[in-house]
């Protein structure tokens, strides 16, 4: 790989980890890694197609508050989807529609670059030595 070329793809590293800025943060706090979990777990026991407040807090032991205050975040960075029925509201996870998609495209990236770098420099001693 030459060097515009290495440039070029940290670049387009650079611009994916700005991009995935917000989802990184509400990824990297416990407390929302917690309810994520929760939302798996749950995932496919409802009826409704989501999980309420009520439930998520009864499930991570935190008061509704907490785990509302935690579910704006997770939402606004578009890790999680909520749906309105009535006066009732269903968080859920939909990976496909969500930035939890670009998370694993950044991260799939990131790895493939540095293995590909890893195998160029191998390459490069083997020729030297």
């Amino acid at each position: 790989m030459d060097n515009t070329e290495r440039k070029e793809r940290l670049n387009g590293l650079a611009a994916a980890f700005r991009e995935c800025q917000q989802a990184l943060f509400a990824v990297g706090d416990p407390t929302r890694q917690l309810i994520i979990l929760s939302l798996i777990d749950s995932t496919g026991e409802c009826s409704e197609g989501g999980t309420r407040v009520g439930e998520i807090a009864s499930r991570t032991s935190l008061s509704r508050p907490a785990v509302s205050h935690h579910l704006k975040i997770l939402k606004d960075a578009n890790l999680i989807g909520m749906r309105r029925k009535g006066t009732k509201n269903y968080y859920y996870l939909e990976v496909q529609q969500s930035d939890l998609f670009k998370l694993k495209q950044l991260f799939d990236d990131s790895a493939a670059f540095i293995y590909q770098l890893q195998d160029g420099a191998t390459t490069t001693m083997e020729e030297e030595g």
